[in-house]
Formats: C-alpha cells, structure tokens, sequence
C-alpha cells in the first residue's frame, strides 16, 4: 500500500536534538493541551510512525495496546486533531511538525485583552 501524507506541508523532521520526540512538545507547552490518553496516542503514534509520522494501525490496535475504549481513543484523537498534532483520515494517521502551531508562552494574566473584553467582564462583575 502507497502511503502519502494528509498534509505535505507539516511532514515532521528528525529534530537536532538527541530524540524522535521534539523538546518542543514541552518547551512549547503543546502536552499541557493534551489529556492523558491523548499524550498516550501520541506517544505511541510517534513510535510506530515512519520518517513522515505516517502510520496505518487499526483502531482496535491501538485500543489494545494503549487499554483504551472506543470513546476514549476518539477523545483522545481529537484532542490532538484539535491542538494541530496530527492529522487523521481513516485509517491513515500523520504526526504532524510542531513548528507550525502557535504558542504563545504568556500566562493568562500576562496576555492582552481587548478593551471589548475588559468591558464585558466588568459588566459581568458588576451583575
């Protein structure tokens, strides 16, 4: 079977550092996005992709390697949809590159806030 990438443009690279797993999923907060069992899919995507993060495993697979259920393994997957980490299109799985996601490495209380959202709160406040 041909296997081609979902999205070209985000094949992964072996990063410089030592590991198959980039320092920019911690330095860059990406796991703090992640549930548990979607850093478990993760993790385990990571190991069993080839060069590009392209990996065929069934779902009942991965449920049996990782004790997963059916909803829980689509939770997870979609938490990593969401947050930009791969991409999935049955049955085809892509890890994709961390450098494409934005993160912005400001605490809450550090980011800006639009003089909209400063007014509605305070109205909120005020109720």
């Amino acid at each position: 079977m041909t296997k081609l990438p979902i999205l070209k443009h985000r094949i992964r690279k072996v990063p410089e550092q030592f590991s198959w797993i980039d320092h920019r999923l911690v330095r860059d907060r990406h796991i703090e996005k992640l549930t548990h069992p979607a850093a478990a899919l993760y993790l385990f995507l990571v190991t069993v992709g080839d060069a590009e993060g392209l990996s065929y495993y069934a779902d009942k697979s991965i449920m049996q390697r990782l004790s997963m259920d059916p909803s829980v393994l689509q939770n997870a997957r979609n938490n990593l949809v969401q947050n930009g980490m791969i991409a999935w299109q049955n049955p085809l799985y892509q890890v994709l590159s961390l450098d494409m996601g934005y993160t912005d490495k400001r605490s809450p209380m550090e980011q800006p806030l639009s003089l909209g959202s400063i007014l509605r709160k305070a109205r909120e406040e005020a109720a």
